[in-house]
């Protein structure tokens, strides 16, 4: 399976610890199916932090979601379970990690998403009713890399100016 990842520089190695901890699946590498969400987030990186938007792609390993590695796959719509998790990992509060899956795959948590959070910690809607508000909204999906283990099938065959 080819996997993008979208930044604003290449990567030679993959290093987990540079990754941001209050992300939607926590603390790990992010790829996503669709090449033109990674290409809009190395442009968005580059104009954030500076660097050249690159893109580059990966072969995951088919071998990989057999192979006896912790994963979570969440449906394509949003659940009451998937955005219970992403509310979770996003807390600034929590201490320790929320989950130990070696793979997370699952929506990526938008804009939209993220209002439907703050309505959800203001108490103005419950899990339940915002993840009902978000099942007609398309979501792009992501792939959540947390272990070295899980980063061994992934190989990259490609890095390019974007």
């Amino acid at each position: 399976m080819i996997l993008y990842h979208g930044s604003n520089e290449d990567i030679l190695s993959i290093d987990l610890q540079k990754g941001l901890r209050f992300k939607d699946f926590g603390k790990g590498f992010y790829l996503t199916p669709d090449k033109t969400t990674a290409i809009r987030m190395a442009q968005k990186k580059a104009r954030l932090f500076g660097g050249t938007p690159t893109l580059i792609t990966y072969d995951l390993s088919e071998d990989a979601l057999n192979s006896g590695l912790k994963v979570k796959i969440f449906p394509e719509k949003a659940s009451v379970e998937w955005f219970l998790f992403v509310d979770a990992n996003r807390d600034r509060n929590r201490q320790q990690p929320v989950h130990d899956y070696d793979i997370v795959i699952g929506p990526i948590a938008d804009d939209g998403v993220v209002l439907q959070l703050t309505n959800y910690k203001e108490g103005i809607y419950s899990p339940e009713q915002a993840a009902q508000l978000l099942q007609d909204k398309y979501l792009d999906q992501q792939y959540y890399f947390g272990t070295e283990r899980a980063l061994s099938f992934l190989h990259k065959t490609n890095s390019e100016t974007v």
